[in-house]
């Protein structure tokens, strides 16, 4: 279908990420039509160290230009902080935000030093969609919004999906496949 591959950086604390939440249906899905799709357990998977991720997507996981990152909660932080210095094709943010939330966890990551780099993020990344959830039980709406805004991404906005932890989700699917086309 397309030369382009993608790659899902989940949220931390998962466990097996084949199993949790729509990854693995969703790596299933693409596979079928033959879309090369990368779903790793991600070294450092609870407090997911930006100095850990980043790299780790950069070496293994070999994210470029003709790359989709799908990127969920933790996993959509560290896609932002990604394209602030690397090109990729694409960026689809599911549940984004943009402190530390007040969690010591969240902190210690350290994607939360400094400030967003939107400009440069907007610049190494064709396409930019983020899906959230007014419902979202760990994060403000307010902070998933101003994350739209500043990137000028294509909102997928819902109020009845929480922090998308359903086992499927087919309105991400389907924007993959148009991304794909």
């Amino acid at each position: 279908m397309s030369k382009r591959k993608v790659v899902i950086v989940p949220g931390n604390g998962c466990g097996d990420v084949e199993d949790c939440n729509w990854y693995g249906w969703l790596k299933q899905k693409l596979s079928a039509i033959e879309v090369e799709c990368l779903l790793h357990n991600m070294p450092d998977p609870v407090t997911a160290r930006e100095s850990i991720w980043i790299p780790y997507m950069r070496d293994t996981l070999k994210c470029d230009k003709d790359t989709i990152i799908i990127g969920h909660s933790s996993g959509a932080v560290a896609a932002m902080r990604y394209i602030e210095k690397y090109k990729v094709y694409g960026v689809i943010l599911v549940s984004a935000y943009l402190t530390d939330l007040g969690d010591p966890t969240e902190r210690e990551s350290g994607y939360f030093t400094r400030p967003w780099l939107w400009d440069q993020m907007r610049e190494n990344c064709r396409d930019i969609a983020q899906f959230g959830s007014t419902d979202d039980h760990f994060l403000p709406w307010s902070e998933q919004e101003e994350a739209s805004i500043n990137l000028k991404a294509d909102l997928h906005k819902f109020d009845n999906r929480g922090h998308f932890m359903n086992s499927r989700f087919p309105e991400l699917l389907k924007l993959v496949k148009k991304y794909l086309q």
